[in-house]
């Protein structure tokens, strides 16, 4: 009898071990790699999971019982190391400058290759046994190029972040992040997925944000180095390297100085963490954006309400809008899209406010734009110091209503040359799609002149709508540059200030530069330049004497993005493929 019961129990052990070995062997083929598009991805009935992605127990799939048993315990398993990488992208508003805080005017917004990235993983390998009485979770927030990091506590109930300790005053961008992107997950489950998210937030979360190095100002590093202010120079520094330290009183203290170049940090970074969480809950499948892009939707809407309250206001959204979708041309939602979570601050459930905010009627308006061929963009940064965007929208908000009759007329020619600028983009674009020759031919033409000679290369007629075209691109960037110089003398403010003024008027001066301006609110942030062809190289020069800093950006039509990896280690990986050995 003793025997006969040892052989049972072996008998259950084989079997025990052979379904281990099916589940391993199901997780090999299905995924080797705990990144992005191999993580455990729980789907909502809209969506549906594809590729490489694991699924989680739900009455929507057709799968026998003994499977969905064997993938959830190859889910258990996966969590322990999972991770997900979201990235986002900065933006250069070009056009539409104050104009775009109303509808219906428009802005042409350019995304750049300058990326946010936040990195969402389990901070806890394990649910703790205790956990069923669990009323909170744990949330760690890491940023190491500033040297902080932030522990919470995430009530499951309502949602709300308490701080347990802070290196410093904390990151209401990333809070309100966390907050709306849970409240997102729960509003779009159903019970048996909201079961499932408890468990994977009973393990807590660690996220960490990582902002490419021209989001920063890096000169006073550079010039501490004894180094040439030129793009080589930035590209020594290790990427997302740390932000310069200055004390600040007798005891040694220090702490970040925090100098921006204008990129739109806070609308990229709260981008990548809302994409980052809402694809580690899956809520949606960041994975399948080239065939479906419906996922875009709700991050953009989350990302927008969490902005919005992060900052205090409800602005024009163009930021986060480009960070979530790229390049386009962008008409502003009305603001009232967004009441329910205005409200939500004063003691609204967060729940009935995500509900609100994702059924309600978001009128923004978008269109794919994008530089017309063989034009860069490129970024100067002068070493004066960025500005306060809130407090110049503010003052010329002041000016309009003291003076709403030339602040209209002011607008409105504003606006008209915004459009002329853009008719003269689309208009080069399509020369360049019918007939491609001569479009290049006189672009290589232009390129070693300055504007004035360029009228003299059309003899050829088809050369000369292509001449006509830049030159009337050209004189309406001059147009807006003056009426908003104007507006900001009217409205007290330094829109354009002199020394940006004599650096653009430089600039534009210079062999194969089409345009120049100070984008978005304007002021002492970094200007930009469309130029022709390779003559970039030629700017970048002329600015270095100037002691303008060239960034690194340059336009990158792309939104928010799934990655495959941690940044840092990929661009370790990078210099190890690059180093020779002889």
């Amino acid at each position: 009898m003793q025997n006969k019961n040892r052989r049972g129990r072996w008998v259950s052990v084989f079997e025990q071990l052979a379904l281990n070995t099916e589940v391993l062997v199901k997780e090999l083929n299905t995924s080797t790699v705990a990144f992005a598009d191999s993580i455990e991805c729980k789907r909502i009935s809209s969506l549906s999971c594809s590729g490489t992605t694991f699924t989680w127990d739900s009455p929507l799939r057709e799968t026998s019982q003994s499977d969905r048993a064997r993938e959830g315990e190859a889910g258990r398993q996966r969590r322990k190391t999972m991770a997900v990488v979201a990235s986002a992208p900065g933006k250069v508003l070009m056009t539409g400058g104050y104009l775009v805080l109303e509808r219906p005017n428009a802005g042409i917004v350019l995304s750049t290759n300058a990326r946010f990235y936040a990195i969402v993983k389990p901070l806890h390998e394990e649910i703790k046994p205790d956990s069923w009485a669990w009323v909170y979770t744990d949330v760690k927030l890491t940023s190491p190029q500033l040297s902080r990091q932030s522990n919470y506590k995430l009530s499951l109930k309502n949602l709300t972040l308490q701080t347990v300790s802070s290196s410093d005053s904390g990151n209401p961008f990333v809070e309100h992040a966390v907050q709306y992107a849970v409240a997102a997950a729960h509003a779009k489950f159903d019970k048996n997925n909201k079961d499932e998210l408890h468990k994977l937030l009973l393990q807590g979360l660690d996220i960490t944000i990582l902002g490419c190095n021209d989001f920063y100002s890096y000169r006073n590093q550079i010039e501490a180095r004894g180094l040439p202010l030129t793009p080589e120079s930035l590209a020594a520094l290790p990427p997302f390297a740390s932000i310069t330290f200055n004390a600040e009183n007798p005891t040694g203290e220090c702490k970040p100085e925090v100098a921006k170049t204008g990129l739109g940090s806070s609308a990229a970074m709260t981008s990548a963490v809302v994409a980052a969480l809402l694809h580690y809950f899956g809520v949606v499948n960041l994975s399948l954006l080239l065939t479906d892009s419906s996922g875009l939707d709700v991050v953009h809407m989350i990302a927008q309400s969490a902005h919005c309250i992060a900052q205090g206001k409800v602005g024009s959204g163009f930021d986060v809008s480009s960070a979530v979708y790229g390049s386009q041309r962008y008409v502003r939602f009305s603001p009232d899209v967004l009441s329910s979570a205005q409200v939500a601050v004063k003691g609204m459930p967060l729940d009935d406010v995500i509900v609100d905010i994702l059924n309600g009627k978001w009128d923004h308006e978008r269109t794919k734009f994008s530089l017309p061929p063989l034009m860069s963009l490129l970024l100067g940064e002068p070493g004066t110091g960025g500005s306060s965007t809130p407090s110049m929208v503010g003052a010329v908000k002041k000016w309009q209503k003291s003076d709403p009759q030339n602040a209209q007329e002011t607008w409105t020619k504003l606006s008209e040359l915004n459009s002329t600028l853009e008719r003269q983009f689309n208009l080069l674009s399509k020369l360049a799609k019918e007939n491609w020759d001569v479009y290049k031919r006189t672009i290589d033409r232009c390129i070693p002149l300055k504007s004035d000679k360029w009228i003299e290369l059309g003899t050829d007629p088809r050369e000369e709508v292509v001449v006509k075209a830049l030159l009337g691109a050209r004189e309406a960037m001059l147009g807006i540059r003056n009426l908003m110089r104007s507006m900001g003398q009217a409205a007290g403010v330094p829109i354009e200030p002199e020394s940006q003024t004599r650096l653009l008027d430089a600039t534009m001066g210079m062999e194969g530069v089409l345009l120049a301006g100070v984008p978005g609110a304007g002021g002492f942030d970094a200007i930009f330049a469309v130029t022709l062809g390779d003559s970039n190289q030629n700017l970048v020069k002329a600015w270095s004497l100037l002691n303008v800093l060239a960034l690194l950006v340059r336009e990158d039509p792309r939104g928010v993005s799934l990655e495959t990896g941690d940044p840092r280690t990929a661009g370790i990986m990078s210099n190890i493929s690059s180093v020779r050995i002889e």
